[in-house]
Order: C-alpha cells, then structure tokens, then sequence
C-alpha cells in the first residue's frame, strides 16, 4: 500500500512540475502521459486559475493561502518563460521523486494547516501525514545509500513505461551519476531542514499558548 501511494505521489510530481512549465499532462498509475510541446493556451488558463485564486484568497483574508498561490503564480511564470524546453523537461522528469521529496514534505506539514481551515477541523491531515512520509522516506532513503552503492540507482527499463528517471536524465540530457544523486540527495536534505524547522515551531507556539 505504501508503495502504491508513493507512486501516485510520484507520478503527481511529474504532472505538477510539467503543468507549472506549460506542459498539459495526466497522472496516471506508473506513468505521466505528456505533450511533447508547450500549450500556450494550457499555460494561460492555469495563470488564470492561479490568479483567481489568489485574488480570491485575498478578498476573504486568507493571507496565507495568497502567499503560497502568488509564490506558485510566480513559479509557473519562471518555469514557463525562463526555462528551454530542453530544460523544462529535465526539471520534469527530475521532479518524479523529487516530488516525493517535495510534495511528501508539503504533505507531512499540511499536520501545521491554521486552526481555521479544513484540514484541521478533519483528520484528512493524519492522512497527508502518512502519505507524504511513506513517500518521503521510500525515495529519500534510496538516494542516500545511493551515494556509496550506486547499484542501488534504479537505472534501465520501467516495464510499460520505458526507461526510468534516472535513466532518462543520464542517456537522453547527459547527467552523470554524480550529479543525479548529489541533486536529489541536496534537495531532500533542504525538504527535512524546512519540516524540522516548521516542527521545532510548533513546539515552541505550544509550548507558549500552554
């Protein structure tokens, strides 16, 4: 069961990273079907949905919600007019498990939603929990003991869906193994800094309120 939620964390990773990089994408169960070439209608209407929220958000005084919405706006901004299209699909496929490490750690902090939101007046929260550390720690284990055994680098063929990540990153835009490692390894350590961070914060607001 872990491993079957992990991968739709995975395959979510996939689909987010190629929607903000103007991608139209479906997640599906151990692969992400994807156009081959930016949608500058699909581009547009996700702005515009983004935007709406984010508007929204502020009408109502949810000044949170806004921040992270206009942090994503200004995120589908950057990946859809800075970044090639040589680049954007790089940062797509590295985004499989590094959406296990992202968005299992937005997932694990959605335990810190404000008291008024939905998801602290319901246990949908305990359940993020469990997903986004089931996914968390199934990838990022991996990478660590990847950087001394490299065998542990699941390279070659994902049966009916070609060739893995890592292999993709390696074969087809030329990234060594070092690299591979080093960049999901770096970026899972700055996800567990940022739960850390927001967990020794919540102690120390309960521990005043108490």
């Amino acid at each position: 069961m872990r491993v079957f939620l992990s991968m739709w964390v995975h395959e979510l990773g996939h689909a987010t990273t190629a929607w903000l990089c103007g991608f139209p994408a479906f997640p599906g169960p151990w692969l992400t079907p994807m156009a081959q070439s930016r949608s500058p209608f699909f581009g547009f209407v996700l702005f515009a949905a983004i935007a709406g929220g984010a508007s929204w958000a502020w009408r109502t005084g949810r000044r949170r919600l806004c921040a992270v919405l206009g942090g994503l706006l200004a995120g589908q901004l950057f990946c859809t007019l800075a970044l090639s299209v040589a680049r954007a699909k790089q940062l797509i496929i590295f985004m499989g498990d590094g959406g296990c490490l992202l968005l299992g750690s937005l997932l694990m902090l959605t335990v810190y939603a404000p008291e008024e939101s939905a998801l602290k007046r319901g246990w949908l929260r305990w359940g993020f929990l469990g997903i986004g550390a089931g996914a968390f720690v199934d990838v990022f284990a991996q990478w660590w003991a990847s950087r001394t055994d490299f065998d542990r680098i699941p390279f070659g063929m994902n049966e009916g869906a070609g060739l893995s990540d890592p292999s993709v990153l390696s074969e087809s835009f030329g990234w060594s193994t070092d690299q591979i490692v080093h960049r999901y390894v770096a970026l899972g350590c700055v996800c567990l800094v940022v739960v850390a961070v927001v967990y020794v914060r919540g102690l120390v607001r309960g521990r005043r309120e108490d």
